[in-house]
């Protein structure tokens, strides 16, 4: 059985350039989603993915799309693509969490490096939820006073 191929969400108001990116994932087995505006991608999103995210788009700017998709608690890798990058966007795209800033035109190697680096990204972000998933789901099986020795050893408090 083969394992699933990663998604890799473009949101790019270029037709062309977005299939062009969809062209080059799809080469190489990745499934490449392609979406013109935000309204249709965050619609159809899944979090086990990363997205590759045009800066300057008609109408609305890449930064708002990634503050909509952290106040909709969707918590995926951003690569930005911008054909006018400037110092103070790529800081503030990095700061706000991207995992990448690159300039139009991109060499294929260097998307296809980053897409990498942000599905691995992506993989250790979905364990990481379904631990902490887990750990939830263990935690409200214990008694009231187990809860309460658990907060105690936690701070620091050890039964000597």
């Amino acid at each position: 059985m083969s394992e699933p191929c990663a998604t890799v969400f473009v949101l790019d108001d270029d037709a062309t350039v977005c299939e062009a990116i969809g062209d080059l994932l799809n080469s190489v087995g990745l499934d490449a989603r392609l979406f013109l505006s935000p309204d249709n991608l965050i619609e159809n999103i899944s979090e086990a993915a990363c997205l590759i995210l045009d800066v300057y788009l008609a109408g609305v700017n890449g930064l708002d799309v990634q503050q909509r998709l952290a106040n909709e608690e969707i918590d995926l890798p951003i690569i930005f693509l911008s054909g006018k990058a400037d110092i103070p966007i790529s800081v503030r795209a990095m700061k706000a969490g991207a995992a990448e800033f690159l300039t139009k035109p991109v060499r294929d190697k260097d998307l296809l490096d980053a897409v990498q680096q942000a599905l691995v990204r992506s993989q250790a972000m979905q364990q990481q939820k379904r631990g902490l998933a887990l750990l939830r789901e263990r935690y409200e099986t214990l008694t009231a006073r187990e809860k309460e020795v658990m907060s105690l050893v936690i701070s620091g408090l050890l039964n000597k």
